[in-house]
């Protein structure tokens, strides 16, 4: 690949960019949020909690309904996910998380239509799962991004 000038400022925007998000209020909130989630010792036990029954519920999960603990495994993956979730940290880590993600779908949406206002753009951090743009939006029309 040729370097040009253009190409220089284009990744020297980006840089001022990076630097301008990481400095953002949302992204302090992000970090704060996970720094009280981190250093919470009832918070990583329900997490720690969570994590042992879902290793449990993987090898469950190989046999369906079948496997003679299904239904026990069920109700305490969705009782262990249901304590974790309404712990005040891991709550208020999910909405810092979500926020931080809107203002990056926000960034990304303004840059791709700067582009052009036909270019498709995930949202909802939909490019991160699988309910996103699987294989790219060049993948031969398997892609199930919707257009704005």
């Amino acid at each position: 690949m040729i370097m040009n000038l253009e190409y220089i400022e284009i990744l020297d925007q980006a840089d001022r960019l990076a630097h301008i998000v990481k400095k953002s209020d949302v992204m302090e909130s992000y970090r704060a949020a996970k720094h009280a989630m981190d250093e919470n010792e009832e918070t990583q036990r329900l997490i720690r909690a969570f994590n042992d029954i879902k290793v449990h519920y993987e090898d469950v999960q190989r046999f369906g309904r079948y496997h003679p603990d299904y239904s026990h495994i069920m109700k305490e993956v969705r009782a262990a996910k249901r304590r974790m979730d309404m712990n005040e940290h891991v709550a208020a880590f999910k909405i810092a998380e979500r926020n931080y993600q809107r203002l990056l779908d926000e960034i990304s949406e303004l840059i791709a239509h700067s582009v052009s206002e036909q270019v498709m753009v995930p949202k909802d951090g939909a490019a991160l799962t699988d309910s996103g743009c699987a294989g790219g939006c060049g993948s031969g029309g398997s892609c199930s991004c919707a257009a704005s």
